[in-house]
């Protein structure tokens, strides 16, 4: 059974996503694009697309080429969003880093998709330093100008350039515009090959159900390293006359004071945060009474939770799902139909069609049953980066992505996230691959085998768990241990929570990791 959107399908244009958004720029030329948070720091539309065009120029200058890589580092601000929209205009891809990585996974990110730029701020050197070396490359541009890394080319210089602006053919359909990396439903995170197809796509999908998402003003503090904050929220606020107010990461006083101060309208956040604005004190000293829509995704949010937030602040509470495969949305609560529990994750956009199926099996599956959720349509990756294995476990014949999530459809349409068949784990809505951890802790001189599973918390947060087996002769090892050589190594939000030793890791007779029955310790 193909379940569909309640939405009747969409034109997609068939543009690069910068012509899109910044093309037939009309009354919106002298409108705030971008606003700093922070500073007040603000971008007019005109002003976003000249410089733009002006980085794209100046790229070229540099040797970038269409199809070739750049790196961005960096956290939310105006000029990120320049750099990145300057990047696609010269034709480039772009691959965005998460700014809590090591110097080793920043470097191992840079390698694999072969960048051969990085854009950077002058807080991260330490770390972007030595993964731009590690990964060959030369060429380390900085954001803003700092008096603390002297001597470095700046945005500035590129916004100085006087070069032409290039003049790209860019196929939508068929050239890349980012390769953000996730793990998908399994393993090391890949990179995900997106076109401006693909993008605008989704842009185009989300827009009849997003209709509070017009002219408002957007706060953007989930990452725009992340294809969440990327595409649904800067490029969508950008794409619908909006100001997107930035700010560089997350702190409840900061970001309050921002809701209050910019009178924003719209706010996209993560489960973590529904959970300080229902339960923290300090909510109730800050006017949020310009506050009309709070949207959650990268995780579950759960209905109570989603209700507690609504009545406490006086405003919708709603929530979709995506995945960074899908560019990233595919189902959504839209934002006047009252009437969809908060619990769900709304409806199928438009031009999706949508099956589950039973996972041992593969039978398809209808109304009320549960199965895997597969998604088809023009929001749906190409693939992963150099990864033809990856891409064919994700991707099937008939063009479906597997999502590895269970779900179940009910009467009126509505889609509920109810389990996962896929292995990654979701830590306060960041992606945690096990395979990855188990690798790690497989380094270590005292452990013989390790497994990584994803447990509730105390406060029901999905926490990454190892189980380990200690090698012949190491009965000191203990937990702490464990946990501080992974944390020495890895992202903050990918360290090991709990630690519980095994006599040995069940598996299966071809040796793969019985998860489920760790699960169920």
């Amino acid at each position: 059974m193909v379940f569909r959107s309640p939405y009747p399908d969409v034109e997609i244009p068939d543009v690069s996503l910068p012509d899109f958004l910044f093309a037939d720029l009309g009354d919106r030329a002298d409108r705030p694009a971008l606003v700093d948070g922070v500073s007040g720091a603000a971008l007019t539309y005109a002003e976003l697309a000249a410089a733009v065009d002006r980085v794209a120029a100046a790229l070229a200058e540099r040797g970038i080429r269409k199809g070739d890589v750049v790196g961005i580092l960096c956290p939310n601000s105006p000029r990120f969003a320049v750099v990145y929209h300057g990047v696609l205009r010269a034709g480039a891809v772009a691959t965005t880093i998460n700014g809590l990585y090591t110097a080793h996974e920043i470097a191992a990110q840079l390698a694999d998709s072969g960048a051969k730029l990085l854009f950077t701020v002058a807080a991260l050197l330490g770390t972007a330093e030595p993964a731009a070396a590690e990964a060959g490359i030369a060429d380390v541009v900085l954001l803003f100008a700092d008096d603390t890394a002297p001597g470095r080319p700046t945005v500035d210089d590129l916004l100085a350039s006087t070069a032409p602006v290039p003049d790209v053919r860019i196929d939508p359909a068929v050239d890349l515009a980012v390769l953000p990396y996730s793990s998908g439903t399994t393993g090391r995170a890949k990179g995900v090959m997106l076109t401006h197809r693909n993008l605008v796509a989704n842009l185009c999908q989300t827009t009849p159900a997003l209709e509070l998402f017009r002219a408002v003003r957007v706060l953007a503090v989930l990452p725009f390293f992340h294809i969440y904050g990327m595409n649904s929220v800067l490029n969508h606020g950008l794409h619908t006359g909006s100001t997107v107010v930035t700010m560089p990461r997350f702190d409840l006083a900061a970001f309050l004071g921002v809701i209050a101060r910019h009178r924003t309208e719209r706010v996209y956040i993560a489960p973590p945060v529904a959970v300080m604005l229902a339960k923290h004190p300090m909510v109730d000293d800050y006017d949020l009474s310009a506050l009309q829509l709070l949207f959650c995704g990268a995780a579950t949010l759960d209905e109570e939770l989603a209700g507690a937030v609504a009545e406490r602040l006086g405003c919708i509470v709603h929530q979709g799902y995506g995945m960074t495969e899908l560019s990233p949305v595919s189902h959504v609560i839209p934002d006047l139909r009252p009437d969809v529990p908060l619990g769900t994750c709304g409806v199928p956009i438009p031009n999706l069609e949508c099956r589950l199926i039973d996972p041992a099996t593969g039978e398809d599956l209808g109304v009320g049953e549960r199965g895997e959720l597969l998604c088809r349509g023009p929001n749906v990756m190409t693939g992963y980066l150099n990864n033809p294995e990856a891409t064919a476990a994700t991707l099937d014949e008939d063009g479906y992505l597997h999502t590895g999530d269970v779900a179940v459809f009910d009467e009126r349409g509505f889609i509920t996230i109810v389990d996962r068949v896929k292995e990654l784990i979701k830590y306060k809505g960041y992606q945690v691959p096990p395979a990855e951890l188990e690798a790690l802790l497989l380094t270590h001189p005292g452990i013989a085998d390790a497994a990584v599973v994803g447990v509730a918390d105390s406060e029901g947060e999905e926490v990454p768990k190892a189980f380990v087996v200690r090698q012949e002769g190491e009965p000191g090892l203990d937990g702490r241990q464990v946990m501080d050589f992974v944390a020495e190594r890895v992202a903050p939000h990918k360290k090991v929570r709990l630690v519980e030793f095994l006599d040995a890791i069940p598996k299966s007779a071809s040796g793969k990791i019985l998860r489920r029955e760790l699960r169920a310790r």
